[in-house]
């Protein structure tokens, strides 16, 4: 919703002051003008950034008109990490065989759905948990190792949004490149009347204030908002790494599954108690 209201007051907020101003709405549609900024600008992405970026871009453009529970999300990490960690408890690190290799056959991981829509995190939980059952490894070495791994993912989850920004950079060249073949158009009809050559000129300078929109009012705050969704995703990395340092270190599970509490979002993050009756439940409401 708070997404939806953006849209409507930046619109409002510009076309609104044009009408305001005298502007007529007609003079701003101008699709040559549009074909050319947005073909660029398509064909910058495309030649610029490889496959799996490009289709990020849309996942994750597309991801920020959604508003998920995190909460949600943090109540099933918080409850698996402390399921996990009890059965190494009870069983040892051999418990999690079944588990951890095949993960998206796992009774275990699968009466977690919320995790499960988050591949990458599933990925990292298994590969750590492999990491602990090939051998001894102390808090600091697996800290240190997680906090690379963590940077390497946070990396590559943010370039969607560098390439959105890049885009946003590039859309004002990409105004006047139009504006400027709005007059290189005008010149070459420079014997007609004034009242024609005024709207080739009008024209042109669309191109310009496209150019100007669409990097402020469209693909830089699409690329913020990619931006501070992956932030947000990285938290629940933040997370594990916090559960599994503590682990490494015989802390206990409770006590272990509370460090990773610790680092989650303040706006999210649960007390002691909601997390201690979350670990203790076995069935979501």
């Amino acid at each position: 919703m708070q997404k939806l209201i953006g849209v409507i007051v930046i619109i409002f907020g510009v076309f609104g002051g044009f009408l305001m101003a005298g502007g007529y709405l007609g003079t701003m549609w101008q699709p040559a003008e549009l074909i050319i900024i947005l073909g660029a600008g398509a064909g910058a992405v495309i030649l610029g950034n490889p496959q799996h970026v490009i289709v990020d871009m849309w996942t994750q453009s597309k991801a920020i008109m959604i508003k998920k529970d995190e909460r949600k999300l943090y109540r099933e990490l918080l409850s698996m990490m402390h399921h996990l960690l009890e059965q190494i408890r009870v069983g040892g690190m051999r418990a999690l065989d079944e588990h951890i290799e095949e993960p998206y056959q796992s009774s275990m991981f699968l009466a977690y759905p919320e995790i499960m829509e988050h591949p990458k995190l599933v990925t990292f939980i298994c590969d750590n948990f492999r990491l602990l059952a090939m051998g001894k490894i102390n808090g600091h070495e697996l800290e240190h190792m997680l906090e690379q791994e963590i940077a390497s993912i946070e990396d590559d989850m943010l370039t969607p949004s560098k390439s959105m920004h890049r885009l946003a950079e590039a859309m004002p060249g990409f105004g006047i490149l139009a504006a400027v073949m709005g007059i290189v158009i005008t010149m070459t009809n420079i014997n007609a009347d004034m009242a024609e050559i005024g709207i080739s000129v009008a024209a042109a300078l669309v191109g310009t204030f496209l150019g100007i929109f669409f990097c402020y009012c469209v693909f830089d705050p699409i690329s913020a908002a990619m931006e501070k969704r992956v932030r947000r995703e990285i938290s629940a990395f933040e997370c594990v790494r916090a559960i599994l340092v503590s682990h490494t270190s015989g802390k206990g599970s409770l006590v272990s599954v509370d460090a990773g509490r610790k680092l989650i979002l303040l706006d999210v993050k649960p007390t002691f108690s909601e997390m201690e009756n979350w670990v203790t439940q076995r069935v979501f409401q």
